[in-house]
């Protein structure tokens, strides 16, 4: 079957080509010999109440040095695309809220767009987490310096991030008595303007931050566990945490039957759970990585299976996966 799909996605001549998500997708739908449309978010324009883009089109190569070709830019109905990936990194800002809006107007003539635009608006990937409390580690959100320094108190070792970073970007760790705790809290909260997440710090760290990645609201069997580097307590690839590959634990399918049923209801076809030791930390709906190093731990086509999946929905099938 020749489908047309459509990505949104950041500049691809700035990506990582051997471990980035997004290639693998758009790997999978070239094997399969659709047509690949390539957007940015300012491609993405309404005229006449009609959502139009500036599309270019992509063929993309397994190659760590030459990975695309596109063509010269040309108008395009969206409405004519049978599936469009949102595939935009964080951070959530004003032109990620404009791109879901005009997705909306674009599923609304039918499109499959994944995920879905308004499931993704809706849910802060570190806010999210707390809709499962009994799946996470004691939390606060608030912009209160005397709330944040109180929760340090009680927990003595704790972390503090802003809610709209990624990839490890402003995450502090803090105990109590920290001479730089004031400091830290005024950084992340401008000043008490922006409420942050604290959370009590989980040792298991050390083993590593598990990436588990859910398909329809069921988990794929096997997870990347990114584990810290040398002086480190972030896990994350892009602050220089390494993958290790995983089986899932008990606790790990619990957490997922916890919620699965959500991100199914929600239209969030492929989503990214961070689990540390036995804790759900966050809850990626953007662009969840991490497919190429399963893949080549365990010789997996994760893309094929999501590509699988999302036909499925297209057909009006809107079988789980794994079901």
């Amino acid at each position: 079957m020749s489908l047309v799909l459509g990505v949104v996605m950041d500049p691809i001549e700035h990506i990582k080509p051997w471990k980035d998500t997004t290639l693998a997708l758009l790997l999978e739908a070239e094997r399969r010999g659709w047509t690949l449309l390539y957007m940015e978010p300012g491609d993405l324009f309404l005229r006449d109440g009609r959502v139009r883009a500036m599309v270019r089109p992509l063929r993309v190569f397994d190659s760590h040095r030459a990975w695309f070709e596109r063509d010269e830019p040309r108008e395009y109905d969206p409405a004519e695309m049978d599936i469009i990936l949102m595939r935009q990194d964080p951070p959530f800002n004003q032109e990620y809220l404009y791109t879901t809006y005009l997705l909306d107007k674009v599923e609304r003539e039918g499109v499959l767009v994944s995920n879905q635009p308004a499931s993704v608006r809706d849910r802060n990937e570190k806010l999210f987490a707390t809709d499962f409390p009994q799946c996470c580690a004691p939390t606060l959100v608030s912009a209160r310096k005397d709330q944040l320094r109180a929760f340090a108190r009680e927990h003595g070792d704790t972390v503090m991030k802003p809610l709209d970073e990624m990839g490890g970007n402003n995450i502090f760790r803090v105990e109590k008595d920290s001479p730089n705790i004031s400091v830290i809290i005024d950084l992340l909260t401008h000043q008490g303007r922006t409420p942050i997440m604290a959370q009590r710090y989980i040792p298991q760290i050390s083993a590593g931050d598990k990436r588990i990645l859910m398909i329809g609201g069921r988990p794929v069997d096997r997870g990347l566990a990114r584990i810290p580097g040398q002086g480190e307590f972030r896990g994350n690839l892009a602050a220089g945490g390494s993958g290790e590959g995983r089986e899932l634990t008990d606790r790990d399918y619990w957490i997922c039957e916890q919620v699965g049923p959500t991100l199914e209801r929600a239209g969030l076809h492929f989503v990214g759970l961070d689990v540390i030791g036995d804790y759900l930390t966050e809850i990626n709906v953007t662009s969840p990585t991490c497919v190429r190093e399963l893949d080549q731990l365990y010789d997996r086509n994760i893309a094929g299976e999501l590509m699988d999946y999302l036909l499925d929905l297209r057909r009006g099938a809107g079988t789980a996966y794994g079901s």
